[in-house]
């Protein structure tokens, strides 16, 4: 026995060495540095900051480039070190209504206080393989992305002051605010929790469901209220100090869902929201997740709850990408002994099969 498992070390080594021969990959062609990842795989960058819970541009493309590009395995990377760093204290709200703009739409509105602003975006690209990017090709004169001397109010508090929308919850500073990290995950969720869950799961589970909504499974008619995307201030409240103190800016993509609308008999008829946060350019994420987040109210706004991107334990507990990945490739570890139980059973069910038909058969012949 301990012969076969210092067999089964060494093929682990060599595993582990092919691995290290195959990330590089061709010797004569230059490898990729972290900036080089961080500048130019941007979009995966910021994928694997959110989905691993943790702002750090060089982390997040050292994880990119260890895991061979797959995100999964980057998101897996960053987790793990994330849950290494000591915590020393929570930061005050982020306040996106102060944001330097890069990027800002609204599809609800044309005309918008602060204007529309495309930004950096596929939005308007033909979708044809451009060969001129295989060339080294680039603007002579990039755009700036300066952001906009203008205040940009979001479009739901324009909707909110003439009450066409449900308010924003009033946010309380004493209250207790859950951490997915540190606590296992329960039910029923409340909204700030579930909100957490959703920053943190895979993108294309999000998206599924976010698309099975719009199509008829679970109540939700929705306009996308506002994207935008850009810089944002982190303020910390140190103890010694007694006031908040700017750590610096991060970049942030927000999402402001507008619903189908809501009434009874006390209350008139209002929009519902639906809202979505991510690190970095994340448009695609922040929509798949305000979409679910609206879908997941179905309780609090007394609707049925008939789809799968109503329920929320259903939702929750399998929007991980991280542990939905282990869950799957365990299947790839030697499940010897179980099988060979599960093998020997069969064959005993069989073989009672057959000696059942059997019986009748002799008896038939014999008459």
């Amino acid at each position: 026995m301990y012969v076969a498992v210092k067999g089964g070390e060494r093929a682990i080594e060599n595993a582990h060495r092919l691995l290290a021969h195959e990330r590089r990959g061709d010797r004569d062609v230059p490898e990729l540095s972290l900036a080089q990842i961080a500048e130019q795989l941007s979009l995966g960058v910021d994928r694997v900051m959110t989905e691993g819970s943790l702002f750090d541009r060089e982390l997040a493309a050292l994880a990119i480039k260890q895991a061979r590009g797959d995100l999964i395995e980057a998101i897996f990377l960053v987790r793990a070190f994330r849950a290494t760093l000591p915590r020393f204290g929570a930061t005050e709200p982020v306040d996106t209504g102060t944001m330097q703009v890069r990027r800002r739409i609204s599809s609800t509105f044309k005309d918008i206080p602060g204007g529309q602003i495309l930004g950096p975006t596929f939005d308007y690209t033909h979708r044809l393989l451009d060969p001129q990017l295989a060339d080294g090709f680039s603007p002579d004169e990039p755009a700036t992305g300066e952001a906009p001397a203008m205040a940009t109010p979001r479009v739901t508090d324009i909707l909110g002051r003439d009450g066409l929308i449900e308010p924003s919850p009033a946010a309380d500073a004493d209250a207790p605010v859950a951490d997915l990290t540190r606590e296992p995950l329960n039910f029923p969720a409340d909204r700030d929790l579930r909100l957490q869950n959703l920053a943190r799961a895979d993108e294309g589970f999000l998206l599924a469901l976010g698309y099975s909504s719009q199509r008829g499974y679970g109540r939700n008619h929705p306009f996308a209220g506002e994207i935008r995307f850009g810089e944002v201030e982190v303020e910390f409240i140190a103890e010694d100090a007694g006031f908040a103190i700017p750590l610096g800016s991060i970049a942030l993509t927000e999402c402001q869902m507008v619903n189908q609308f809501k009434g009874s008999a006390t209350e008139a008829p209002c929009f519902t929201r639906g809202y979505g946060l991510a690190f970095g350019q994340s448009e695609r994420k922040t929509m798949s997740m305000a979409l679910v987040d609206r879908s997941l109210r179905a309780r609090e706004l007394g609707e049925e709850v008939v789809a799968p991107g109503q329920d929320e334990e259903f939702v929750m507990s399998h929007s991980d990408n991280v542990q939905a990945t282990g869950f799957v490739e365990h299947l790839k570890l030697p499940h010897y002994v179980d099988f060979q139980s599960e093998l020997g059973l069969l064959r005993k069910l069989r073989q009672e099969f057959a000696d059942a038909n059997e019986a009748p058969q002799m008896q038939e012949a014999a008459e």
